[in-house]
């Protein structure tokens, strides 16, 4: 099997990561119901990171309820599926930074930590939905960001990973016909 093969295998196994992408959804909607919250904004970021936490459990759900194999052991570029995932967690440590720095900036950067983290799954999944909201949710929340606070940043990424979702479906219809052999 060549790697364009494996990945193919990977793209039809895993449904292009769906499952984490509609976790995703779910976090960002705990993460805006968080924001909204009248609360000291460092209680506030900790229950933020508190929310991002629930991925894998989340992740797991889906691809159950959906009979998506989030794990795929039986090729080994699913586990570079999961090792893009756990690299997500190094670039945490700038969002951990500007927990002390800049509080009220913290929700800000940790959408662009997350939208930035994704650009991989674009070469994994042969995917343009992937590559194009690699870069549009940045620069999305770095805008946001610096116009408003982390609840609109925090609701407009909700909205973002819905449409992402949708794509992302949209984008698995038109490839049906691949065969993984």
């Amino acid at each position: 099997m060549n790697l364009d093969d494996l990945r193919d295998e990977v793209i039809l196994k895993q449904k292009k990561g769906l499952p984490f992408i509609m976790s995703s959804v779910v976090i960002w909607l705990m993460i805006t119901l968080v924001a909204a919250l009248p609360i000291d904004i460092m209680l506030k970021n900790i229950l933020v990171f508190s929310c991002s936490a629930t991925l894998m459990p989340l992740s797991w759900l889906f691809g159950k309820k959906f009979g998506i194999d989030i794990f795929s052991k039986d090729n080994g570029l699913g586990d570079l599926g999961f090792i893009f995932t756990v690299n997500q967690a190094l670039y945490l440590l700038i969002v951990m930074w500007v927990f002390n720095a800049v509080p009220e900036k913290m929700i800000m950067v940790h959408a662009m930590v997350f939208g930035g983290h994704l650009f991989p799954y674009s070469w994994l999944y042969k995917s343009k939905v992937y590559q194009n909201f690699a870069i549009i949710i940045p620069i999305l929340a770095l805008i946001l960001g610096h116009l408003f606070n982390g609840f609109v940043v925090a609701a407009v990424l909700t909205v973002t990973e819905v449409i992402f979702v949708l794509c992302l479906k949209n984008e698995m219809k038109q490839i049906k016909g691949l065969s993984a052999n």
